[in-house]
């Protein structure tokens, strides 16, 4: 992710040749993996919630922070992109599967039906109805929106109940694959894990900041 936005990064400030980060398959796969990376990790770290017992008390404070960063994120992108600010992205549409995810955690197998239904449905159930703004976050769509991140409900939800439905069944199967001890090379990444959304928030500013500051003493 860090990898894939730096190059984005380059290519807004110029420093690269120029790249279509919208269209270009080289770069559209690789954002489909990542947000598809992100989603399964989510399901799955609400596995481990609901295996652990966690609150709705907890839950809530957890949510808060991520709605937080989403509209954070809102309000930096529109800085920068006024005509295509994010208002649904990875985090708007994290925060609102956390919910569904929750609320749905104990109809166990059926998520796995369920989380296909959803990755497939938007592939053939489509209308102009759903690209009101106030609508398309449902993802049923027949063109994407112009926003710089776009995170529908629908097919991503599909894959944060797969992550829920894989986390139980692991917990329930082969629980030292999730508790087990941490290689002490694999600490680093550990920790990077637990400040998952500290990361996801720093990394940008930071990366922008340096290369307005290259840009600036360069040109």
């Amino acid at each position: 992710m860090a990898a894939f936005h730096f190059c984005f990064d380059l290519n807004y400030f110029r420093l690269i040749p120029k790249q279509n980060f919208y269209t270009d398959p080289v770069w559209t796969w690789q954002r489909t993996c990542i947000v598809s990376v992100f989603l399964f990790c989510a399901g799955l770290g609400q596995a481990v919630a609901w295996q652990q017992g966690q609150g709705w008390r907890r839950f809530w404070r957890r949510w808060a922070q991520v709605a937080g960063c989403a509209l954070l994120v809102t309000a930096g992108s529109y800085v920068m992109f006024p005509k295509s600010y994010i208002y649904f992205g990875v985090l708007h549409g994290i925060a609102v599967m956390l919910i569904l995810t929750r609320l749905t955690a104990g109809w166990g197998r059926w998520l796995w039906p369920l989380g296909l239904v959803a990755i497939v449905l938007p592939q053939f159930v489509q209308h102009r109805f759903f690209e009101a703004p106030w609508i398309n976050w449902t993802g049923l769509v027949t063109r994407k929106p112009v926003t710089e991140d776009y995170v529908p409900l629908l097919p991503w939800l599909g894959v944060m109940w797969w992550g829920m439905a894989a986390g139980q069944w692991v917990l329930r199967q082969r629980a030292g694959w999730m508790t087990g001890p941490l290689p002490d090379r694999l600490h680093p990444l550990a920790v990077l894990g637990r400040w998952s959304l500290s990361f996801y928030m720093l990394h940008q500013p930071v990366f922008i900041g340096l290369l307005s500051a290259w840009v600036w003493l360069t040109r």
